[in-house]
């Protein structure tokens, strides 16, 4: 069989009048397999899924036609076991191919539903190329009837191919719609069009007629986190404000050597009397606070009493954030400064 693929191999590169007329003009796109509920089958359901590679989930007709696609399975897990330390290890992997293949279009990661939105958006705050990461996934395994994961993949490579795309940072691509890392939320358990942007809509709108941006690219508005020397990400918390919630949490976390917590409060970003009491006693000991809210859209304010507003980021998000700040420094001025350029 190689034999015969040799063959053929050089019939072609005759038959086009040499190497040169052989080579592929179609765009490279490199994908990262982690796992997740697109990369599953079997009894999915019942707790005892079946893993597929990467390579075999990009056997979709037609994608092929899209760009040429290559693959790596760089972890094969469920999203709940995807954090702080393979965070690293992702975006030093995008940034290693960027650097190191100039002829790549961009970067496609599949990555499970459930922490999507926190992985994207540490690739976004730490990968400093222009050209595209896009991250896609499934609502449903790979063997179940409906299943969304080849649409996704799919548009996911016309994203990922296209010079659109450049400039705007990572983006999240699910049910035909692309999100800014940013601004994407997982606000359904199960189903297809769970992926929303709640103040911002869509950044662009896929289908059978291509690829749509609803604006130019805006480019880069920041630099990247660099996270070069980084071995470790420091630990940040979040706490869940509630009627009748007392300081326990808070106190737990501060004792298990949290260097930051972030609430997710009430309405504009409020908590009980016991829980601020509890937080003015953990900016007392230099621990850095951020103040989210629980609601699922809108603003906080701006932060009083040496805790920081985190603006329109949930809580899952202002943790990333100030994860990466705090990976930088330890000083409460320059964590504010990272929200307020990130906002």
């Amino acid at each position: 069989m190689q034999e015969i693929v040799i063959r053929r191999a050089i019939v072609s590169v005759l038959l086009l009048g040499g190497p040169a007329f052989a080579q592929s003009t179609k765009p490279i796109v490199h994908v990262i397999g982690t796992g997740g509920t697109i990369g599953s089958a079997g009894d999915y359901w019942g707790g005892d899924p079946t893993r597929v590679a990467i390579a075999d989930l990009l056997r979709i007709p037609g994608i092929d036609s899209v760009a040429t696609m290559e693959s790596e399975q760089l972890f094969n897990v469920s999203s709940v076991s995807i954090g702080p330390a393979r965070w690293l290890e992702l975006s030093r992997r995008v940034s290693e191919l960027f650097r190191t293949r100039a002829d790549i279009a961009g970067v496609i990661v599949t990555h499970g539903t459930d922490t999507m939105e926190e992985t994207s958006y540490f690739l976004d705050l730490t990968v400093s190329d222009e050209r595209p990461v896009i991250v896609t996934g499934a609502m449903r395994p790979s063997n179940m009837a409906g299943a969304d994961g080849p649409a996704n993949l799919m548009n996911a490579a016309r994203v990922a191919a296209s010079s659109d795309a450049r400039g705007r940072g990572a983006m999240v691509l699910m049910d035909d719609r692309l999100y800014s890392a940013h601004d994407v939320v997982k606000m359904n358990s199960t189903r297809v069009e769970a992926f929303q942007a709640p103040e911002h809509g869509p950044v662009a709108v896929t289908d059978a007629d291509g690829l749509f941006f609803r604006a130019p690219s805006p480019g880069r508005k920041h630099a990247a986190f660099d996270i070069a020397d980084v071995k470790e990400l420091p630990r940040v918390d979040i706490v869940y404000a509630y009627a009748g919630a007392d300081s326990v949490p808070i106190d737990a976390v501060v004792a298990a050597g949290a260097r930051g917590i972030v609430v997710a409060g009430v309405g504009r970003g409020g908590a009980t009397a016991s829980q601020n009491a509890a937080l003015k006693r953990a900016v007392a000991k230099g621990i850095v606070v951020v103040m989210a809210t629980r609601t699922g859209a809108g603003r906080t304010g701006r932060g009083s009493d040496g805790i920081i507003g985190a603006g329109d980021l949930n809580a899952q998000k202002a943790r990333v954030l100030l994860t990466l700040a705090l990976a930088s420094s330890a000083d409460v001025a320059q964590a504010k400064r990272a929200f307020i350029e990130h906002q």
